[in-house]
């Protein structure tokens, strides 16, 4: 209960990962506006993912104490291995979706990305603002 009543939002973009990941899509050719789409996808999914688990990790610790270790082992060492974790199951329980290292890297870099502006963006910001 702890988790979902204080990462609520984490939950909800994990659970769409995992569905997003596994269901079949049809006519998903049509769905690349451009070569190498899909790496933006999942660069923009586990952005997401990643910016929101250091937002919620931020608000929820505000009047504590925050070890950035914590912070950074939760929003992005987390979310690359869950991701690299989709990639195999990928690649090993279905026929129609690849196990692709490449994926795997967008998703590690849109965490990375957000791992960094969460560090020094948002967690100055939210420090300055929480007297």
């Amino acid at each position: 209960m702890y988790y979902i009543r204080n990462y609520p939002f984490s939950l909800l973009i994990i659970a769409a990962i995992i569905y997003l990941s596994f269901f079949k899509p049809s006519g998903a050719e049509e769905l690349s506006l451009f070569e190498n789409f899909d790496k933006v996808a999942h660069l923009c999914m586990y952005l997401g993912l990643s910016g929101m688990l250091w937002l919620e990790f931020l608000r929820n610790h505000r009047k504590g104490s925050i070890t950035m270790m914590r912070v950074w082992i939760g929003a992005l060492l987390c979310p690359i291995l869950f991701s690299g974790i989709v990639e195999i199951l990928q690649s090993t329980l279905t026929t129609y979706r690849s196990g692709d290292w490449r994926d795997f890297a967008a998703n590690a870099t849109g965490a990375l990305i957000a791992s960094l502006v969460g560090r020094f963006v948002l967690y100055p910001w939210m420090m300055r603002n929480k007297k």
